[in-house]
């Protein structure tokens, strides 16, 4: 088979991670955080959550667009959090 139409290999959704990335007192990273976390304890995604206040290169890459979604080190969205599409990354349906 052409390695242009090889299939990404499914990652079990417990083999994921979803970092949310914000700062304290942001209301969009706060319920970028309830979905998040709903979701994620959902399927048995681990996730971890991390301060661009906290961290010079996180602030420098993502201030404008916080809360960010990271999934498996690539962004997935920002802004806001949509449950369905996060599930569908999570679990490649």
């Amino acid at each position: 088979m052409s390695p242009l139409f090889r299939r990404k290999q499914r990652t079990a959704p417990g083999e994921r991670l979803v970092t949310l990335i914000g700062k304290p007192g942001c209301h969009l990273c706060d319920d970028a955080e309830a979905v998040v976390a709903a979701v994620c304890g959902e399927l048995g995604v681990p996730w971890e959550k991390k301060d661009i206040t906290e961290d010079e290169t996180l602030h420098r890459e993502y201030w404008e667009q916080i809360p960010v979604v990271l999934v498996d080190g690539e962004q997935h969205t920002f802004w806001k959090v949509d449950p369905a599409r996060l599930r569908r990354a999570l679990t490649g349906g």
